[in-house]
């Protein structure tokens, strides 16, 4: 079965998606361990990965489908992806769907800032008017090869222009055909109640991001609000952030890490992540010289 329809049926089930973010294939291998049905390839996250500098828009539509290949080869399961802004305009948008759609991606969100996009808890963000938005989701739905493959619309106007213009774009996103919406940044538990109110019947996708705009609620508030899919986008690459910069602290300090190796993973733990023993197995079954 193709990740996409695997992603359909999980949603089609009546409860409420949790799904973490990973920024590159190994820490998507250890989400997937962990037990997680569906993973997130987080904008952020892989900004940082590969640039070490901030989500401001400054990745390619090819860096981020490339980088989407290896995490799909690792985990072999729905991974959705941050599309930003779709990279252009609706011309544009038809290529991202169809390169991610190709190295097996389940779906993608596509945002309606004006480029170059920025991290949705940064200040200074500019959205489209409606209609170019309207454009890019319509340019989406015609270019999924697989009607399986998740359009989710997401807007960016709660920070710009209020709530009130962010639930109309929603309702307008999602009558033009996006199988998902995604607010972000509501700012209250006020509003993301309101959210699930005013969108009742809608599929809806919130974001979790620690210390954001965003409150950081329970999940089973979130869920009895109404969302589908609760996304926790950046905190593995802020975990692993946080425990190399105490790791280089101690190494700079003691010049070894006698000390800390209770805090690594384990020599054979990193060979069960990645997979060795597979690898063994192959080798015995084909190599023969």
């Amino acid at each position: 079965m193709q990740y996409a329809q695997q992603l359909r049926n999980i949603l089609s089930q009546n409860k409420t998606l949790l799904v973490p973010g990973a920024y590159d294939a190994f820490s998507a291998k250890i989400l997937k361990q962990a037990g997680f049905e569906v993973i997130y390839m987080t904008g952020s996250g892989v900004t940082a990965c590969l640039t070490g500098m901030p989500d401001v828009g400054l990745l390619t539509m090819t860096e981020m489908v490339t980088h989407a290949r290896y995490i799909v080869n690792a985990i072999d399961m729905p991974l959705i992806c941050d599309a930003d802004n779709g990279y252009g305009n609706p011309i544009n948008v038809i290529r991202t769907v169809k390169e991610y759609e190709r190295v097996g991606v389940a779906g993608i969100h596509i945002e309606d800032q004006v480029a170059p996009k920025k991290c949705g808890h940064f200040e200074g963000k500019q959205v489209l008017p409606p209609p170019e938005m309207l454009s890019k989701i319509k340019a989406a739905l015609y270019a999924r090869e697989d009607e399986a493959f998740l359009v989710i619309a997401r807007t960016d106007a709660r920070s710009v222009l209020g709530l009130d213009e962010a639930l109309r774009r929603a309702h307008m996103y999602f009558e033009a055909g996006a199988d998902m919406i995604f607010i972000e940044s509501p700012q209250s538990r006020e509003e993301l109640k309101l959210i699930g109110n005013e969108l009742k019947n809608v599929p809806l996708l919130v974001n979790m991001v620690e210390g954001g705009k965003t409150p950081v609620l329970p999940f089973d508030d979130l869920t009895a609000m109404g969302f589908k899919i609760v996304l926790y986008p950046t905190c593995g690459i802020r975990a692993v952030a946080k425990t190399l910069q105490e790791l280089a602290s101690h190494l700079h300090k003691h010049a070894n890490t006698l000390d800390f190796e209770d805090r690594l993973v384990s020599f054979e733990g990193r060979n069960l992540i990645t997979g060795l023993a597979h690898i063994t197995e192959l080798e015995k079954r084909f190599v023969k010289f």
